[in-house]
């Protein structure tokens, strides 16, 4: 009988995990594996940013990737997923069954604790979101970007400089660039005020407006358009469905990746909650996809009664664009804090590109040599 294992979602993770699945079954034909998509677009997470700002990307489509690797590609927004019966039904309801399932769904703007979020804010959720935001900038008007992670400064910079008269606020609890070192912080922080975004700091954000952000004390602070980029947390599909879920609805992993409630389902990238050494996994590419990469080869050792290896992955880079001409590269140990060592303005501006679009010829590569795709920092002895 065949073992079908079926993977959903092609973002980062998802995609590791089916090149390598393809790869290494190639000659197996006990193994069948599905991709279910949305689309049969790639969506490139690092550069929704570009996307909100008005940019075009490379369109990056799925069949010229997987063409000859045997996989089967399905399109459509999963709705619901039955673990008992093994089945994920898609929107259109059709139902799909499954031996191994890998959950690559990713996560969704974290709109639940603030009144108004959800229906007054923007968020960067997909390519489509992306897009109205694109749509909605094109018309003009103050933008308040909530949130002063990663996220927000990227897309605060890139709006400031591809919409220049206008109004851009960044709004959040932390100064930007917190966890980077002295250097790379102040660098920064210059470059949000050159671009001339106004940054708010020590804010506690308490509803959002149609035209305005209020916060803490009753300040508020006006805005034709809003950004929500303050968190993530799993979608419901997979608390619904019973799967043991942390409390941002992320799927509770073992050592291999497996749900520690339904072992046959794998999580791996920002839906899954992966302890390390030094605490809970954070979702980025850097860890994304070495997580796909290594539930593939977790099911695949098991499927030949082999005991999979333990995950580990420790961070060494965090890279942060400042428009398209300047950025900010700071280097860390493997707990994601900051070694002395960074760059900033055009070396950054190269070391980021090259990180940005390093996935999809990778993905390429894993085809071809499948082992190329298990090369990343282990974190010595932060995760032994």
């Amino acid at each position: 009988m065949t073992h079908r294992i079926v993977v959903l979602g092609a973002g980062y993770a998802g995609l590791a995990a089916t090149v390598v699945l393809a790869a290494r079954s190639r000659r197996r034909a006990d193994v069948s594996v599905t991709l279910v998509n949305a689309t049969d677009r790639f969506t490139e997470r690092l550069r929704l940013h570009q996307v909100a700002a008005g940019e075009q990307l490379a369109d990056l489509r799925l069949p010229e990737l997987l063409a000859g690797t045997g996989v089967a590609l399905e399109y459509g927004w999963v709705t619901g997923l039955d673990p008992a019966a093994r089945t994920v039904r898609l929107d259109d309801e059709r139902e799909l069954g499954y031996d191994t399932l890998v959950y690559a769904l990713g996560g969704v703007a974290d709109t639940t604790g603030v009144p108004g979020a959800d229906e007054h804010a923007y968020a960067l959720g997909g390519r489509h979101e992306a897009e109205l935001l694109a749509h909605r900038l094109g018309h003009g008007g103050s933008v308040a970007v909530c949130g002063s992670g990663l996220t927000g400064i990227e897309a605060a910079a890139e709006l400031a400089e591809q919409h220049p008269g206008t109004t851009v606020t960044l709004l959040g609890r932390t100064e930007p660039g917190e966890a980077l070192g002295a250097r790379a912080r102040g660098y920064l922080q210059g470059a949000l005020r050159r671009l001339g975004v106004g940054v708010r700091t020590g804010v506690e954000i308490v509803k959002v407006l149609p035209d305005a952000v209020a916060l803490a004390g009753g300040e508020t602070v006006p805005a034709d358009v809003v950004l929500w980029t303050s968190g993530v947390r799993g979608a419901p599909l997979a608390a619904v469905a019973g799967l043991a879920v942390d409390a941002a609805g992320r799927i509770v992993t073992d050592t291999a990746l497996r749900s520690i409630s339904h072992p046959d389902v794998y999580a791996i990238g920002d839906a899954a909650a992966i302890e390390q050494g030094y605490g809970m996994l954070h979702g980025s590419c850097q860890s994304g996809m070495p997580t796909g990469v290594h539930a593939a080869r977790s099911i695949l050792a098991t499927l030949t009664g082999a005991t999979p290896p333990r995950f580990r992955f420790g961070y060494y880079h965090t890279t942060i664009s400042l428009g398209r001409g300047d950025a900010v590269v700071q280097f860390t140990r493997p707990d994601g804090a900051p070694r002395r060592l960074s760059l900033t303005g055009r070396a950054a501006v190269r070391y980021k590109e090259t990180v940005s679009a390093a996935p999809w010829p990778t993905y390429g590569r894993m085809i071809r040599l499948p082992g190329t795709g298990s090369i990343w920092p282990r974190g010595g002895r932060y995760t032994r």
